[in-house]
């Protein structure tokens, strides 16, 4: 290239990439359907433009002269810009864009955009010669949109993954060059950018996927993707998640769609194994073409063998399981047992052992950043995910993981087999349904899907409408939510019943909580008169809400607080109290019944009662949270098969989903859950199917503390679960809700 133009910048060395001209060179505009005039079919020009690749090759452009007010400065890019515009309106005015003109209305657009950039940032450019470059910008913007209005195929030009052509970057270097740009030698075309992923530093592809990637690099394409249920736009403009998370707050039925009666010998599971009817009905749900399941079943009633043999039938192999850490070796043996001739594969760590080519992969949430890459292209056809629940926090990582591999498969399976499986799948609000609905493809993060909105444009109802709220519960419901209880579906388990056991604490230590409640109780009085001095309340309902706002304050304090004694440090020291009497009982039950399992909040809590059951000759397994998979599966399998090992000591957290353990019929509860769905969970690892002992949990509660009104206030109110799915019409309760209500508890039995 010859010598720079008389005013040029020059390019800064080494960086092969020019100084931005000080001039009033920018991009096309934000297009606006407001504009009067401007049609909507341009509307998503904007965010095109500003992604398209072909902006990436740069240009030094020359500096031109300060423009006098009133005069019109026909020099420079724009008037390239305008008349090229004006070439491309006229042909698109003629009948559909020839490629010659697309390539022109590309070009366009990508110089339009950089130039309205370095206007807007050119500190030297006076404002009277700003407005007038950005003015004149907005008319080529008008023009380029009313284009692509005549033809709307030219949007496609600007999407971001739109490679630019040869005679793209070509015509580009021939525009800046009339403008009096000097254009940098052809280099090869940048690459497309793409959405930044947040873990491909993490990122592995183990040896073994590799080996299937080599093997198999093509996947088979699913010409079924583009088919989706006709729908109306009656329902359009309406915000619909609201209204469909109402519904589930509302009392009912039993929340359970309609399944199929099974054949009277079903042939589905394997030799010696026996599907319960209740199993059954939901594989022949399968076999009748549906594939979208939150299964809901209470804890112990065979989720895991149901989705298994549900992907056996629906032939979705290979099958991506996203498990807790807990469960992953369980899981690999329940592939063995009930579909035996399948293969399975455990994801640990980095994947160094993982055999690529096996029927089902099992993952646990914890090592899905390192393989969501892979992980997302090796072709699954069906996903599980166990205790789905842990994904209801739609900010996490995990639920973020997990929802971006069930998108992918769904773009490359036009009816994938998606199994949610938990038995809480709300605990502290309704909204907890929608990570997992997300999950299951029935809603996107501010709407319905198409064959959700279908349902719902069928039921001829609006949000509007009185009878809206039951009509959209049944569809949701019938788009697969399954939810069976033990006392319906297995009358033959036997039962099970929950017993307090208060303890006296009266130790250095009980008293020491104690008075950590009374100073608690003073510290609360002190606000409230000092609020009531302040607002003067005459009624009983303005007492009752100070009483509300000093108990809510208390608690927002205590959740930050790291020093000091609140409600969350009694209620550890009240559960440390309690550990070596709860070890003490459960030695006794050892003795005399057999195995006992006992669960805690608290590792101090749970060493205390592991030292109670050395120092009795009790021995013991744990099952903690820091455990590898194959640790944490010897352990069970001690407890399960090793007549020796009469206690297991369990985190209510890592040990309360997912395991089996109904060698023992006696759960002893060391400390208090928040909820009632959690405690369920933590005994209904020995009341489930296999169990046939009646199962008792054995709740050590600290008699005259805050643990005893934890308990009635756990008790007295029904979990969310039971209202959402069991058509249960009692008051809901979360966990914040039951620690607000301790606090104003102690405070109300304080003023009286």
């Amino acid at each position: 290239m010859g010598p720079p133009r008389p005013g040029a910048s020059k390019l800064r060395p080494g960086s092969g990439v020019a100084d931005p001209p000080p001039s009033g060179r920018g991009t096309i505009p934000p297009v606006r359907t407001s504009r009067p005039g401007l049609p909507e079919a341009a509307s998503g020009a904007d965010v095109a433009l500003q992604e398209s690749s072909l902006a990436r090759t740069t240009a030094t452009a020359p500096r031109p002269r300060a423009q006098r007010k009133g005069t019109f400065d026909n020099t420079g890019l724009i008037p390239v810009l305008a008349r090229a515009v004006r070439e491309v309106e006229t042909a698109a005015s003629r009948g559909p864009v020839s490629p010659s003109g697309r390539t022109k209305f590309q070009v366009i657009a990508v110089l339009a955009r950089e130039e309205r950039a370095r206007a807007k940032s050119d500190p030297d450019l006076p404002e009277d010669a700003r407005a007038e470059t950005l003015k004149r910008l907005d008319g080529i913007a008008t023009i380029l949109a009313k284009t692509a209005a005549r033809d709307t195929s030219l949007i496609a030009l600007l999407e971001p993954g739109h490679t630019p052509s040869d005679a793209a970057r070509a015509l580009r270097r021939r525009m800046l060059e009339e403008a009096g740009y000097e254009v940098p030698e052809d280099e090869a075309p940048a690459p497309v950018p793409s959405v930044a992923d947040p873990f491909a530093e993490r990122q592995v592809v183990p040896r073994s996927v590799r080996s299937r990637q080599l093997a198999n690099p093509f996947l088979v394409p699913d010409f079924s993707l583009g088919l989706t249920p006709h729908l109306t736009r009656r329902l359009a403009n309406w915000e619909l998640l609201g209204p469909l998370f109402r519904a589930f707050e509302q009392g009912g039925s039993v929340t359970s769609m309609a399944l199929p009666e099974p054949p009277a010998r079903p042939r589905w599971a394997p030799p010696g194994q026996t599907l319960m009817h209740h199993q059954a009905e939901l594989i022949e749900s399968v076999v009748e073409g549906h594939r979208t399941f939150l299964l809901a079943d209470e804890p112990g009633l065979g989720k895991t063998a149901q989705s298994l043999l549900a992907a056996s039938v629906a032939n979705a192999y290979p099958l991506l399981a996203v498990v807790p850490n807990v469960v992953k070796m369980n899981w690999a043996r329940e592939v063995q047992r009930w579909t035996p001739q399948r293969t399975a594969t455990v994801i640990h760590g980095d994947g160094e052992d993982l055999d690529a080519f096996a029927d089902v992969v099992i993952v646990n949430y914890e090592v899905l950043d390192r393989h969501s890459g892979w992980l997302r292209t090796l072709g699954f056809k069906g996903m599980v995910v166990d205790e789905a629940h842990f994904i209801k926090n739609l900010s996490s990582q995990r639920s973020k993981l997990v929802l971006s591999l069930a998108a992918a498969l769904r773009e490359r399976q036009a009816d994938p087999l998606l199994l949610a499986l938990t038995g809480t799948p709300v605990i502290n609000s309704t909204e907890d349904f929608k990570a997992i609905w997300q999950f299951l493809g029935w809603i996107d993060e501010t709407k319905p899907r198409p064959r959700l909105m279908a349902a719902l444009e069928e039921t001829g109802l609006s949000p509007a409408d009185p009878g809206f709220l039951p009509a959209a519960r049944q569809a949701v419901i019938d788009m697969g939510v399954v939810r069976r209880r033990k006392i319906d579906v297995a009358a033959d388990l036997p039962a099970k019943r929950v017993v307090d056991l208060p303890v006296e604490l009266d130790d250095e230590l009980g008293r020491s909580i104690k008075q950590a409640e009374r100073e608690l109780q003073q510290r609360l009085v002190s606000r409230y008169r000092s609020l009531v001095s302040a607002r003067k309340p005459t009624t009983d309902e303005e007492r009752r809400g100070l009483i509300r706002m000093v108990a809510e304050a208390e608690l927002e304090e205590s959740r930050a607080a790291t020093t000091g004694e609140n409600i969350f440090t009694m209620v550890r020291k009240i559960g440390q109290a309690k550990a070596a009497l709860a070890a003490d009982y459960a030695t006794q039950l050892a003795r005399s019944v057999g195995k006992v399992v006992l669960f805690a909040k608290h590792i101090d809590v749970m060493d205390q009662a592991e030292a109670t059951f050395a120092r009795r000759d009790i021995r013991s397994i744990s099952i903690r949270g820091d455990q590898s998979a194959q640790q944490r599966q010897r352990e069970v399998d001690a407890f399960m098969t090793d007549p020796k090992v009469k206690a297991a000591v369990c985190s209510l957290t890592a040990a309360g989903v997912g395991l089996n353990l109904q060698v023992a019929s006696n759960v002893v509860l060391a400390e208090l859950s928040w909820t009632a769905a959690e405690q369920q969970q933590a005994i209904d690892r020995t009341h489930r199917i296999g169990q046939s002992e009646p199962v008792t949990a054995w709740r050590i509660i600290a008699a005259h503390t805050i643990d005893a009104k934890i308990a009635e206030l756990v008790d007295s109110k029904a979990s969310l679960a039971a209202r959402a799915l069991d058509g249960d019409d009692s008051e809901v309760t979360g966990e914040t809700s039951v620690q607000l209500d301790a606090l104003i508890g102690l405070l109300t039995d304080a003023l009286h």
